[in-house]
């Protein structure tokens, strides 16, 4: 399998995290920071929120309704994502991985969309998606609270003590939903709103380009603002609707943070594929590669390259052919006492199970097949004779010499 040859896997959660399975077709992941955010919310439901609500409920259950409006509110988050997702894949844009992390939710698209269309409908799903949960979810809450409606039609406490725990929970879930809905409308890139602007731009202006760098420096300066209104919150200001105090404000600080750099991070990505649009893949990839045959031991392969090396890929060769890819990781398979009578042949990923790419391809396309296949290396092959090796690292160095020409 091609899963062999990979030299040291790209994570797709942003500092580590546990693999929960598969929905239709794309994996969910949930990152230790989840845990945090997870624990805040059902701390502040259970401690502060619901015992207002009602002072006659019992600690257990308390923390029993909050638990579960933690859980609903980040399935909520993972139905925005994976309408994101399924709209994108619609439009013939790859989604590897949703992952739920401290700040919500990330749909890891590999690839951009091809047309302004395909960009506002892949954006503008996400928060209709959290808007129609919000309004289900008030709909259910007010049925299933008519009768403390119908009771206490002029006192809103009144009201809330009187409804059940579910009626509870869809009261406070409704709202929030709605919340992130019109939160992710707002035109901050990489926020859904930014990239609706960003899909406006793109329609007036005809290029993908100046339309994120548009996006991207709203996004940009959207995160200072709220870094600015965390910071006087945590000074003590008083901010309408969103209050004051010093965790407040370092949560909206946070926030701005990590919306800045996303935005940053994402111009950036864009604009490395446009440098490396009609750069051949030959010019930047390793021709000083070690190949190994296949009758070479595993002992020697050990001894004689990978601990007298850097390498840690050897394409095989026979008859000057390259017939496939043995990496350090397949090694780790064999015990130490079997490398002495097993050939590179019996552990090497075959040809046949690699992707390789022509010396005339694009790198552009090149780092597309490294990334949709998260390997770190990819064998440049002519008509069956090895030219060379391309490694991310030898694009990522490629890249960071031509920003350094372009800033001087």
């Amino acid at each position: 399998m091609e899963e062999r040859h990979k030299a040291g896997r790209t994570k797709g959660v942003l500092f580590g995290g546990i693999r929960l399975g598969r929905l239709a077709g794309i994996d969910i992941s949930i990152d230790w920071s989840l845990f945090i955010i997870f624990w805040l919310v059902a701390l502040s439901l259970a401690m502060g929120v619901f015992p207002r609500w009602h002072p006659d409920w019992s600690s257990a259950l308390a923390w029993t309704v909050s638990l579960s409006a933690a859980a609903l509110f980040f399935v909520s988050v993972l139905l925005h994502e994976l309408s994101h997702a399924l709209v994108a894949r619609a439009f013939g844009v790859p989604v590897s991985e949703i992952t739920l992390f401290l700040f919500g939710g990330l749909a890891q698209m590999k690839g951009e969309p091809t047309s302004p269309g395909a960009e506002l409908l892949i954006a503008g799903v996400g928060p209709l998606t959290s808007i129609v949960i919000g309004v289900v979810a008030l709909l259910g809450g007010g049925w299933l609270a008519a009768e403390a409606v119908s009771l206490s039609l002029d006192n809103p406490v009144a009201f809330l003590r009187g409804v059940g725990p579910v009626a509870t929970l869809l009261l406070w879930l409704g709202p929030i939903n709605l919340i992130l809905g019109i939160f992710n409308l707002i035109p901050g890139f990489p926020l859904d709103g930014g990239r609706l602007l960003r899909a406006t731009v793109w329609w007036a202006t005809g290029s993908m380009l100046k339309a994120t760098r548009w996006a991207a420096a709203t996004g940009r300066a959207f995160a200072w603002f709220l870094m600015g209104i965390g910071a006087a919150m945590a000074l003590g200001l008083q901010v309408p609707v969103l209050g004051t105090g010093f965790l407040n404000g370092l949560w909206l600080v946070l926030i701005g943070w990590f919306l800045n750099n996303a935005a940053h991070a994402s111009y950036r990505q864009l604009e490395d594929t446009e440098m490396l649009k009609n750069v051949p893949v030959r010019s930047m990839m390793n021709t000083h590669v070690q190949t190994v045959p296949l009758d070479l031991s595993v002992e020697d392969l050990v001894n004689r390259r990978l601990l007298l090396s850097d390498q840690r890929a050897f394409p095989v060769l026979s008859d000057d052919l390259i017939v496939g890819l043995v990496t350090l990781e397949d090694v780790r398979r064999v015990s130490s006492d079997r490398w002495g009578g097993t050939t590179v042949a019996q552990i090497m990923t075959p040809l046949s199970e690699l992707s390789t790419v022509a010396p005339d391809n694009g790198a552009r396309e090149a780092l597309d097949v490294l990334v949709n296949r998260d390997i770190n290396q990819v064998p440049v092959v002519d008509h069956g004779h090895l030219l060379g090796v391309l490694r991310r690292q030898d694009i990522m160095k490629w890249l960071m010499i031509r920003r350094q020409i372009h800033s001087n």
